[in-house]
């Protein structure tokens, strides 16, 4: 029995998995992927499953590993840069396969909304030599990851399950089976040297992986060349255009005034390609147009494939000029590349425009500019300022400047005006072995001296922070390291870590205590405070910047996004001076100016009370005691 729901695409490869007979499922909280795990999770206990969060993509990759090498079936989930920390086990594992299923649930982000990079996992599953579901729509997202546990459990081999942020984020009507709780009979872990990866075995396993590549593409056509997912329509033109994900759905809206002219090529199968299909519809076109986001992943396929079968072909995408290389698509994209290609043929068969569109670009009113900050009450703000505080009394004392290493979190967001404390950010962890490295170049600078202060979060700092720091003291690195505890992995959905608790299914779990793991770590200096107090978060800043060696200072609090505070902050207009501190020297986003040049706070104020700390007239004052 069937039943129709409006799923996000997400939820829909969670139902998917569940409905496959998951059992393990392991991941990292990473935005556009969250949501499956989380999905997951709150069904867990209704279906029988085992469901964690771990510490980082590594980790999550080998405990679904070591569970599919027991025979169970296993998902993981993270993001695309979370597939880079996963990436050292996951070229090994293509070697060795898995005797249940595991399904890879990777999520990429053009654009990029809220990620470093615009990183393509469809090369990815070609340099690692394991198969790529590419879903264009949330119903897809569930058939194909069913069809990805069938085809891992066939193949003995990892798939990975593929998605943008359209198809993870957006939602439509999603046909989902009947479920049943999953079956808790797993056959058991075998003892066999095919688990050990040592140099020999994988002399002897190479071949056989290679021979599994041509196996796919050839014995399991069905599901590369052959199966729903791939679709061609044919047109009266010799023209084709070919897509995969949601740049099929956008292509197809691009030539909806055009029906019936185009032949039209939607790839759902990423790697092993389909060779096959895709050659039986190169060979009755003169030009093909490649619509795709990210990597000429399809582009570079298209080209072998004519060379391979010596077409007669001219292909127009990334390559020829004709699409944007980078940033996310929509249907305009779609739309003036097509014509930048049809420009390029020659051809009078169709000429599209923005009318083709369903809403014309110049229509769409543009959007206010809202400059990245952090939330009105965020405790991150007070301890940048602190720093900053701290900072500029120890230039005026010794002269020393200060050099600022930031993380990937919200506290990212401490590089926004006024603030300007963010001087680096490279990835998840970097901040503090950042600082490490320009430490260690202080006796070779001819420049001003400077002190190394690295910010992370906390579950930051358990996802990779604690090598830096080990790797930190080990090496007498002179830095300060501020760990922002806020309770929780904020940036993502408020999921829970070690240092919380709780874990993800809600049972309590031993709390891993942040301040002594870096003292086990050797710091010899190690503070814990809590972040509402501005003058002793100065003072300790001041303190631990000052120390020779490393120093870390964990700051306490709590998100205000999920912790609201218990009152508001006004200004009293008689007392106020008008000197604009509380605006131009953190910027919360609760307070603006009037025209009138006082300050004003907004109901969006959490009561954290910061900017009643450094008003030097006394002017905010809480609500209540105003009134």
């Amino acid at each position: 029995m069937t039943s129709k729901r409006i799923l996000m695409g997400n939820e829909a490869i969670a139902f998917g998995a569940i409905k496959a007979g998951v059992q393990i499922a392991s991941g990292y909280p990473g935005t556009p992927s969250s949501e499956v795990m989380e999905t997951i999770i709150s069904h867990a206990k209704e279906y029988g499953i085992y469901a964690e969060w771990a510490t980082n993509e590594k980790v999550a990759l080998e405990t679904a590993v070591g569970a599919a090498y027991s025979g169970a079936n296993a998902i993981v989930t993270m993001k695309q840069v979370g597939l880079n920390v996963a990436s050292d086990p996951l070229m090994s594992l293509s070697y060795l396969g898995v005797k249940g299923s595991l399904v890879i649930l990777v999520s990429d982000d053009p654009g990029p909304h809220s990620s470093q990079t615009e990183q393509d996992t469809r090369a990815f599953g070609h340099f690692s030599n394991i198969p790529v579901f590419d879903p264009s729509t949330p119903q897809e997202a569930y058939d194909m990851t069913k069809l990805a546990f069938e085809l891992s459990h066939a193949m003995e081999t990892p798939v990975i399950l593929r998605t943008t942020t359209r198809v993870s984020h957006g939602c439509a009507d999603v046909l989902i089976e009947e479920i049943n709780p999953v079956s808790r009979d797993i056959e058991g872990f075998t003892k066999d040297t095919r688990w050990t990866i040592f140099p020999k075995l994988i002399t002897q396993r190479h071949p056989l992986l290679e021979e599994l590549q041509i196996r796919m593409s050839d014995n399991f056509s069905e599901y590369f060349n052959h199966n729903s997912f791939n679709s061609v329509s044919k047109g009266s033109s010799n023209i084709g255009i070919a897509a995969s994900g949601v740049s099929s759905l956008y292509a197809r809206e691009a030539i909806k005034d055009c029906q019936g002219i185009f032949s039209l090529f939607k790839a759902g199968t990423a790697y092993p390609f389909p060779e096959k299909a895709a050659y039986e519809f190169m060979k009755d076109i003169t030009d093909l147009i490649v619509v795709e986001e990210l990597d000429p992943y399809m582009e570079e396929q298209f080209l072998q494939i004519a060379g391979k079968y010596h077409l007669d072909i001219n292909i127009h995408g990334k390559k020829s000029g004709s699409f944007p290389v980078s940033g996310e698509y929509d249907v305009d994209v779609a739309i003036e590349g097509i014509n930048h290609a049809l420009d390029k043929i020659g051809s009078e068969s169709c000429c599209l425009s923005h009318s083709g569109a369903a809403v014309k670009a110049e229509d769409i009113p543009p959007l206010p500019i809202r400059a990245p900050t952090l939330c009105a009450g965020c405790m991150h703000r007070t301890v940048f300022y602190a720093f900053k505080k701290a900072a500029a009394k120890l230039r005026s004392q010794t002269g020393i400047d200060s050099v600022f290493s930031g993380d990937i979190g919200c506290y990212t967001l401490g590089n926004a005006r006024p603030l300007n404390m963010v001087n680096t950010c490279l990835c998840m962890g970097a901040g503090i072995s950042i600082a490490a490295g320009l430490s260690h170049t202080q006796e070779f600078s001819s420049g001003q001296e400077a002190k190394q202060v690295a910010f992370i979060g906390d579950s930051t700092f358990f996802h990779s922070g604690i090598a830096a720091v080990v790797s930190a003291v080990y090496n007498s690195a002179d830095i300060t390291i501020a760990v922002l505890d806020n309770h929780t992995t904020a940036m993502t959905g408020h999921q829970p870590h070690p240092g919380i608790g709780v874990t993800a299914m809600g049972s309590p779990a031993q709390i891993i205590d942040i301040a002594e793991v870096l003292k086990s770590c050797g710091v010899r200096m190690v503070k814990t405070i809590e972040a509402d107090d501005l003058d002793k978060c100065i003072d300790i800043a001041g303190e631990a910047m000052q120390f020779e060696g490393p120093s870390a200072v964990v700051f306490k609090g709590r998100c205000v996004a999920i912790c609201k505070g218990t009152g508001q902050y006004i200004v009293d207009e008689d007392k106020c001076i008008g000197c604009n501190l509380c605006i131009n020297q953190f910027g919360c986003p609760a307070i603006f100016s009037m025209s009138s040049g006082l300050p004003v706070i907004q109901d969006t104020c959490s009561g954290c009370g910061l900017c009643a700390q450094i008003c030097p007239s006394d002017a905010i004052v809480p609500k209540e005691v105003s009134q």
